[in-house]
């Protein structure tokens, strides 16, 4: 598991991202408890799918401009491992 801070609202100190990977399942889960937030893919996923879905269930929770910015960092992360 990876654990990595970022801003997600003005004012606040940077939350805690938490981005967990099983290779044997070959998923990712991504989750922001600050948000109360949670977001899974399948590696055979298309990145393109992965992040209009992303920002869909982002902006749920954010504006729309710093939900697109949050899932570009975090579709990021997550292709890192």
């Amino acid at each position: 598991m990876k654990i990595r801070k970022t801003p997600v609202m003005d004012g606040q100190a940077p939350a805690n991202v938490y981005i967990y990977e099983n290779r044997k399942e070959e998923y990712i889960v991504i989750a922001i408890p600050a948000l109360e937030w949670s977001f899974s893919f399948a590696y055979e996923e298309e990145a393109e799918a992965v992040a209009e879905r992303l920002e869909a269930s982002l902006k749920k929770r954010l504006d729309h401009e710093r939900a697109v910015l949050l899932a570009v960092r975090l579709l990021g992360w997550a292709r890192e491992m």
